[in-house]
């Protein structure tokens, strides 16, 4: 069998893949567009039994696990605006939207 190539099941063929649209995602907590790293948030933690994800900015991510626990995530935050509304990351929010899509920085552990 020189030559073939068997392939995983599930996995979409090239021309498949060339048909789809491209689109850039846009984070779900900032609303940036999304740069050449994205992380998948579970709106619901997955230990609490969330399957649900989104595309989130590496910074984004860890600012909203700083910001919650997981048990408030499973509950009144599952919602991404309940979440904007925290006012630690209303502030943060405000403060990352000018910045380039892969800005990096530290985050503060603010529970």
């Amino acid at each position: 069998m020189a030559g073939r190539v068997k392939r995983k099941a599930g996995l979409a063929s090239a021309e498949a893949l060339a048909a789809r649209p491209v689109v850039s995602p846009d984070c779900a907590l900032c609303g940036r567009p999304i740069g050449t790293q994205v992380e998948w948030h579970h709106r619901v933690p997955r230990s609490e039994g969330g399957r649900e994800t989104v595309p989130v900015h590496p910074i984004c991510h860890r600012t909203i696990h700083a910001s919650a626990t997981n048990a408030e995530l499973a509950g009144p935050l599952a919602d991404i605006e309940a979440l904007r509304a925290l006012p630690a990351v209303a502030r943060f929010v405000a403060w990352v939207a000018d910045k380039p899509a892969d800005f990096r920085a530290p985050v503060r552990r603010g529970r």
